[in-house]
């Protein structure tokens, strides 16, 4: 593979092959140049061959490409000035076809820099990610689960979105959550808050424990040095879930974020929660006592959790993506199939390009 522009990887025999295009070019127009009457002057068609090479090659190709048409231009002028010396007007163009050629080539080598810092910041981020946000394994316990993560800013491939899955003894429990901001204090907080929940959620006994320990965890790790008893400025909305193993209601503590929904045969049953907490980290202003919610969770169901930067997602006139409306009557039943049509459903809705990041975590318990 050789390096296209935009840091595109393209193979090497069809950049080789494109080389004879500018290359044919400088022929052809050479040729009829000389042959051509004395009044009639080809040579400043030349300058299209080193100007379309950037498009399919690199600096060196480029620099080659304008050599070969400097040379052209030379020799057609020598040829056409019967003192066998270029004339003012040759002597012009042959400068002119060495200046685009130097331009040409200083602008292919800044590309390539370019495309190599973006590739690497798609490996750091990339891996950031994996870090961060690794991916949810297929099975959780009799549980089978999928998670989707689309991020706002496609070079940076991560934000504030955030999810994970712990195992206890006796089912499995979940968090999806959003951080409030954006960019690397948005990623920075959402994984101080990942890594309080991969601790704790097998430790403490209850649910209400649980999300109390979250919260006092944002409290302190998103408080700035030196700015003791200063909250409020930093929070997270999440839903927290304890899925049983076994057949039984799932218990859930939302804290100011998006209600779940469960798709059973094809309808969607919205749960929202009649008690929700406040977000995450700003317990210390509020003291709340954590109301733990349930609701069935059925074999066969599928349970969906999102970011609001799926519900949020407008279309071109501004219309929100009606996520429930949208999943009535969907047929997959599988996680991954299921991810596949939403996320090409929304990103169809959206034209392309998402304004927020989004996630979304689908868990089935499957038919015994």
């Amino acid at each position: 593979m050789s390096q296209g522009p935009g840091g595109y990887g393209r193979p090497v025999w069809r950049s080789r092959a494109l080389v004879a295009i500018p290359i044919a070019w400088i022929v052809v127009v050479s040729v009829i140049d000389v042959l051509a009457p004395p009044h009639i002057h080809l040579g400043p068609l030349l300058v299209a061959a080193p100007a379309i090479t950037p498009s399919f090659g690199g600096p060196r190709t480029v620099g080659l490409v304008a050599a070969l048409a400097v040379i052209a231009q030379t020799v057609i002028g020598v040829l056409r000035d019967p003192g066998g010396l270029l004339s003012a007007n040759h002597t012009a163009q042959v400068i002119a076809l060495v200046l685009v050629g130097a331009s040409l080539v200083i602008f292919c080598v800044v590309r390539e820099r370019r495309a190599k810092e973006l590739t690497q910041v798609r490996y750091v981020s990339e891996t950031a990610q994996r870090v961060v946000l690794p991916p949810l394994p297929g099975r959780l316990g009799p549980l089978r689960a999928a998670a989707l993560y689309l991020a706002a800013e496609a070079e940076a491939r991560i934000g504030g979105d955030l999810y994970a899955a712990a195992r206890t003894t006796s089912g499995t429990r979940l968090i999806v959550g959003d951080v409030r901001g954006k960019g690397m204090t948005a990623v920075n907080d959402a994984a101080l808050l990942l890594g309080a929940f991969r601790v704790a959620a097998h430790r403490e006994a209850s649910l209400g424990q649980l999300v109390a320990y979250l919260d006092r965890s944002v409290c302190w790790d998103l408080m700035e040095p030196g700015e003791a008893g200063n909250y409020g400025e930093a929070f997270i909305t999440a839903t927290v879930l304890d899925i049983p193993d076994r057949d039984g209601p799932v218990q859930m503590i939302s804290c100011g974020h998006p209600p779940p929904i469960v798709l059973r045969e094809g309808r969607p049953r919205t749960m929202n929660a009649p008690h929700p907490a406040p977000p995450l980290g700003l317990g210390e202003l509020t003291d709340p006592s954590y109301h733990v919610e349930s609701f069935p969770f059925l074999p066969g169901d599928l349970l969906l959790l999102y970011t609001d930067g799926v519900t949020e997602a407008r279309d071109s006139t501004g219309i929100f993506y009606p996520l429930a409306e949208r999943v009535t009557c969907w047929t997959e039943r599988d996680p991954d199939a299921f991810l596949g049509r939403f996320r090409r459903d929304l990103l169809h809705h959206v034209g392309g390009h998402l304004d927020d990041d989004a996630a979304m975590i689908v868990v089935q318990r499957p038919v015994a």
